[in-house]
């Protein structure tokens, strides 16, 4: 089971989601509290699961409603994604990846592993 490892950012505080192997498969913005750290990971559990993909790579692509992972390419041509949660804020983003293929299991194992996942601090 995956994990949510909380760690000092700058002047507060953001997690990274490990899959079971310890791979970061997604990563936070940086929270002013760790208790506003603790509210952005339930809202990860609580809307990875239920998320749709929008692939805003396929042409014509059918927007979805909130939460949703939106899988698209970035500036270098590298796929990523990002989840967001029902009010549309942002609550997690993954890497740059090289295939749609990768991504796409990136967003699968986010799904996979977030809702069960305990949160630690490193």
């Amino acid at each position: 089971m995956g994990k949510f490892q909380a760690k000092a950012a700058g002047k507060g505080f953001s997690f990274n989601l490990l899959a079971t192997n310890g791979q970061v498969i997604a990563t936070s913005e940086v929270y002013n509290k760790m208790d506003s750290l603790k509210k952005g990971v339930a809202s990860v559990q609580a809307n990875a699961a239920a998320a749709g993909v929008e692939d805003q790579t396929a042409a014509g692509f059918a927007k979805l409603p909130n939460p949703k992972f939106e899988v698209y390419a970035d500036k270098a041509g590298k796929f990523r994604f990002r989840l967001k949660a029902k009010n549309g804020q942002v609550i997690a983003v993954g890497e740059a990846y090289e295939t749609k293929k990768a991504v796409l299991a990136g967003v699968a194992s986010v799904k996979k592993n977030a809702p069960g996942a305990k949160l630690v601090e490193a």
